[in-house]
Formats: structure tokens, sequence, C-alpha cells
């Protein structure tokens, strides 16, 4: 079995706060900027060496900013890595993000033809496969409308469709899959599954363990661009939930956060069953969930919890409400967080002990547990399923009324 990518030393350098797209504006940009501006330089990607077998499914893993996206669209040649080398043997097909791939002011036909043409199949090759890719996509009606008036979700089914049937060697997919409803998605999986039955070499990025169990074979675990681990799916998810999703900690006497009056034991991500989960439907409602004792009676020690985005904008901080009893033992505290509240980013908890009335600060632990909320594929209930902006995504009651 041949190699289908071959990817060497590779590295990517981002300036922070500026464009990060590979354009000519960027690279004129950085030609002109000043040395100084080194010291703002951030590496989505760092020495990556990574094979990549023909008909391999390889699943990328990793938590949101771990450099997953960035690879691909360096593999697709979206944009060009800053060190390092990739070969690819055979054609790439790739579906990254809503508004990649397709000319807004040509019909969905229009685009297949383009869509193909860059592939290298003849008008011939495309003809011959039309037919299926708009009754696959489901969007016959509006096939010979500009895309540019296309709802996301129209222009997804759409985009994978033509990325999956023009037959390319290579079929790259992030997790814009999660654009769309629930049946499509599971066509997606399915028509992903025979294009791996045909020997062609997929690379799937997702947050939704289920299809990355159902669909891949082998991963590939990144963090903060490097990569950590290789081998099996099996084995590459196991080791992403112990180790890279920190929703639960256990403290042990040495490091646990304490005065002489409170002590905090543990801190866990539940959910409605106060079950240990690992992350967050956008949906989904959620607990955090903290154990402490209480050691003397002589303050009134209340927990606080801090929630925060990994970049660390501050969302909230909750104090709970003053118990009845202050007595010596054990305490469980949970705060209830309801879905469609947040956004599909990653957070950062953090715990405080305070004695409201006297205003005393027990103690206060940053960054002790990190979980995401991501995108489930059974969870939508809209049809856009990313890029907003902020620490908060809120569903709140909203309406238009005509006034005249």
């Amino acid at each position: 079995m041949g190699i289908a990518i071959k990817i060497s030393n590779l590295s990517k350098k981002y300036l922070i706060g500026k464009e990060r797209s590979g354009s000519l504006r960027e690279t004129l940009m950085s030609y002109f900027k000043s040395s100084a501006a080194k010291k703002d330089q951030f590496w989505a990607l760092k020495d990556i060496n990574l094979e990549v077998k023909q008909g391999e499914v390889l699943g990328v893993v990793g938590r949101n900013g771990a450099g997953k996206s960035t690879l691909l669209k360096v593999l697709s040649q979206i944009t060009k890595p800053s060190e390092g080398r990739i070969e690819i043997n055979g054609r790439v097909a790739s579906l990254l993000e809503v508004g990649t791939g397709f000319h807004p002011e040509l019909t969905g036909r229009e685009n297949i033809f383009l869509n193909g043409t860059i592939l290298g199949m003849t008008r011939k090759e495309i003809q011959s496969k039309i037919d299926e890719i708009i009754e696959f996509s489901g969007v016959e009606k509006f096939i010979d409308t500009p895309v540019k008036h296309y709802s996301s979700g129209m222009y997804v089914r759409l985009a994978f469709s033509v990325a999956a049937h023009l037959e390319p060697e290579i079929l790259i997919i992030d997790e814009v899959l999660a654009v769309g409803d629930a049946e499509f998605q599971k066509k997606c999986l399915g028509k992903m599954e025979d294009v791996a039955g045909e020997g062609r070499t997929v690379i799937f990025v997702s947050h939704d363990t289920e299809a990355l169990s159902t669909l891949c074979k082998s991963g590939v675990l990144l963090d903060k661009g490097e990569v950590k681990q290789t081998g099996t799916i099996k084995e590459v998810l196991s080791t992403y939930h112990s180790k890279f999703q920190d929703s639960f900690v256990q403290f042990d006497a040495e490091e646990q956060p304490k005065d002489e009056y409170v002590a905090l034991e543990s801190v866990k991500l539940v959910n409605k069953n106060q079950e240990q989960i690992f992350d967050v439907g956008i949906s989904e409602d959620f607990g955090i969930q903290i154990e402490y004792s209480i050691t003397k009676e002589t303050f009134k020690p209340c927990p606080n919890i801090h929630l925060y985005t990994s970049s660390g904008v501050y969302c909230f901080a909750l104090v709970f409400k003053t118990p009845e009893s202050f007595a010596p033992g054990k305490y469980l505290a949970t705060c209830w967080v309801n879905g469609n509240l947040l956004n599909n980013i990653t957070y950062n908890v953090g715990v405080a002990f305070t004695t409201m009335k006297s205003q005393h600060i027990h103690f206060y632990k940053k960054d002790i547990i990190q979980f995401e909320v991501i995108e489930r594929k059974l969870n939508r209930n809209h049809e856009w399923g990313g890029g907003f902006l902020g620490a908060i995504r809120p569903s709140l009651e909203n309406e238009i009324i005509k006034l005249d």
C-alpha cells in the first residue's frame, strides 16, 4: 500500500491579530513588517511529521485551537506552510468551511463543473456524475440558481455531494458537516464509508466520537499545534478523553486548595443524570459539580464558580445559595447550566470559596477543569452551525412584527 500524503517537519506561523488567509495582502504586509513584530508570532502547527497511507481513513482529534483546521487547510493548499514539506499523491477534494470551493455568482450546476475541472476531470466524466450529485444533495429545485442565494445548509449539502462524488483519491472533511439536519449527516457518513470502502483516502476532523469511531480506523491527536499521538482511533480517543479533556479533577492532599476552614475535594462536569461527561452538546443542559469539606464552623464558606473561555474572556461567576447548615462535613454543590447558552468553544472553570458576610476569601483556584461545547449531529435546531464570535451564544426569545 502506497503513501497518499507525507508530511515532513510541517509548521505554520501566523501573526497575532493579522490576516490568516495566506492571501496576497498578507504576503505583502508580512514583507514590509518590521523585525520587531516577530514577538507577535503564533505557531498554529509546529514540526508535524505524518504519513497517511492510500485507502486509510484517518480521524484528526484535538481540542479547539489544537491546529486541526489549520492542518487541513494546508493539506488542501488553501494556505501555505511556513516551514516543511508536503507530498500528496492523488487528486484532493476538500470540504472545510461554508464559503470554500464555490464561486458565489455561478449556479450550483456550474459550480459542479468548475469543481470537477479543478480536479482534472473531463466534461464527459462530470456529466456522467451530475445527476447522482444533484439527487444526493437534495437541492434539485435550486441547482440553476446562483449559490450566493443558498442557505448555509443547502450550500454544504451540495458542496459535500460534489466532493464525495467526483472521485478524488483523497477526501478531506472538516467539522462543517455539523451544518444541516441529522438525516443528511447520516447520509454523509454513509457516503464517506462508501468512499473509504472503495480504497480512497479520507481525512476527517470531528468532535463527534461516535462518528470518528464508526468511520475511522486510525487517528492522530493534536494539541497546541503538535502531534501528541498516532495509532488506532480507539487508542487516540482514549488518550484524548483521559489526558486532554480535563473535565474531572480530584485533588490529593498535597495539591488540595484549602485553608483551615474549607477544603476542595473535586470538580467534575456532569450530565442531567449526574454522570461524568467529557464535553457538552450546545443544546444540552449540564452541571459543574463541586465536592468539598468544611472543617471548622468559625466562618461560613460558600463555593463560587467562575467560567471563562480558554482565551481568558470572563463569562460569569456564580455564588451558591447559602446553605442552612455550615456544620463540619462533606458537601456536594452543583451549578446547572442551561443548553443553548454557551458558544461552541473551549471553557475553563475556576472555583473560589468566600464568606460573603465578612467578605473573607478562603482561596481561589483557576483552571481546574476544561471542557468543550460542541455541535452534535443530533442536537441541531438551526441550519447554520458555526462561525459565531463571542463567549456565549444564547438562544433567546425574539420576534419580528410588521409596522405598516
